[in-house]
């Protein structure tokens, strides 16, 4: 095998994807900023028992791990960066009233969570600390449709929007009170997240009646937002239940500009979630381009329990389904020492034109910019001329 073939589900980034990404992730960043949310950079390593403090088995079997030669300690490479943002919240920040952090960096996969997923994404992410009611949910979920909005989605991907919505209070009401070793909730979660009733009804066969029919009933509970009254007929009511439900129903209402759908089944993602949850997706794209919703236990293990609402998106995957962008519109100059034209060059770069300064024997090269201009010397003065 060459020594310059890359593992597998990792891939280079080349000129134009490159440009494409950097761009948007400073759009991501600053739409996030327009709405006070402050940028923060953790770390790509830290010591595994920080680093999956609380997040469960799917995320441990996700993280890469290694030994610190200096300290001789087990260390992990971040595959999700929220328990990184909850640390940071809880004992840097330490702030007693709500805090918005966004972040943007790679994250790191042991397997790819899907076929043809990339090992290597590059999250970003947006979250509120200290706030428990439903504006907190408004806020997310609108700062993610707007991402989407300021990606180009909305505009350059045929087809609207979806919002799908679920709870995880829905399935743990249900759970509640029924003894479970803990090696099977995650195949219920598994088998829900599927639709796989041969399965789920293999593993709660000795579940109590109401549970077990209960759990039978979600997969079939999806649909618009008449499934919410559905469910309050075909579940169990709880407390749990009926908070989650009204919920939903109120959230759903303060969706604009994308439609709404109800999965009250969906389990996908990370085990940290606590209540409302959602997925965006759209045309072109084989899995949702976001994932978010409440872990309002995500910080207890670092000492400090706040409520807590976000999402992420693979700033990778989502230019995978927006169209190519054209080639930036450069200006073509010779290569030159004269002092006139590289003052020229410096106050046309100054102005934030790309200048491409052409290097001898290299007049026709095909490159990364599309040069529709030249810069010529007219009458003693370097000027811009159309190409």
């Amino acid at each position: 095998m060459s020594a310059w073939v890359l593992p597998d589900h990792i891939a280079d980034v080349l000129p134009s994807e490159a440009r494409h990404i950097e761009e948007l992730r400073r759009q991501l960043l600053d739409t996030a900023r327009g709405y006070g949310f402050e940028l923060v950079m953790p770390p790509l390593l830290e010591h595994l028992e920080s680093l999956l403090s609380g997040t469960g088995e799917a995320l441990d079997l996700q993280t890469f791990k290694l030994v610190d030669q200096l300290s001789g300690r087990t260390m992990g490479l971040r595959a999700d960066t929220t328990p990184q943002v909850a640390r940071i919240d809880a004992h840097l920040l330490n702030r007693r009233g709500v805090t918005r952090l966004c972040y943007c960096g790679p994250v790191l996969h042991a397997r790819p969570d899907r076929p043809h997923a990339s090992r290597e994404p590059l999250q970003f992410g947006a979250e509120i600390y200290g706030h428990s009611g439903l504006e907190a949910d408004t806020e997310v979920l609108r700062l993610a449709l707007d991402c989407l909005r300021a990606a180009g989605v909305t505009e350059r991907v045929q087809g609207a929007v979806i919002v799908d919505l679920a709870d995880a209070r829905i399935v743990q009401s249900l759970l509640d009170g029924v003894r479970l070793d803990s090696a099977v909730v995650p195949r219920v979660h598994a088998a829900l997240a599927a639709k796989d009733l041969s399965s789920l009804r293999t593993l709660t066969a000795g579940f109590p009646a109401t549970a077990r029919e209960g759990l039978l009933a979600l997969p079939q509970l999806y649909g618009d937002v008449a499934v919410l009254d559905e469910a309050r007929r075909a579940l169990p009511d709880s407390p749990a239940l009926r908070a989650a439900l009204s919920d939903l129903r109120q959230l759903a209402g303060r969706v604009e500009g994308a439609k709404v759908s109800f999965d009250l089944a969906d389990l996908r993602g990370y085990a940290y979630y606590s209540g409302v949850r959602f997925g965006m997706y759209t045309d072109g794209a084989t899995d949702a381009l976001v994932r978010g919703g409440r872990y309002d236990e995500v910080g207890a293990v670092f000492g400090r329990n706040r409520p807590a609402v976000g999402f992420s998106l693979d700033v990778r995957e989502l230019v995978g389904v927006l169209p190519a962008q054209p080639l930036r519109a450069a200006i073509r100059a010779p290569w030159s020492d004269a002092a006139d034209l590289g003052r020229a060059i410096a106050e046309l770069r100054a102005h934030g034109e790309t200048v491409v300064c052409v290097l001898p024997g290299h007049d026709s090269e095909i490159d990364e910019f599309h040069c529709d201009r030249e810069l010529v010397a007219r009458n003693g003065q370097w000027t811009v001329q159309p190409l």
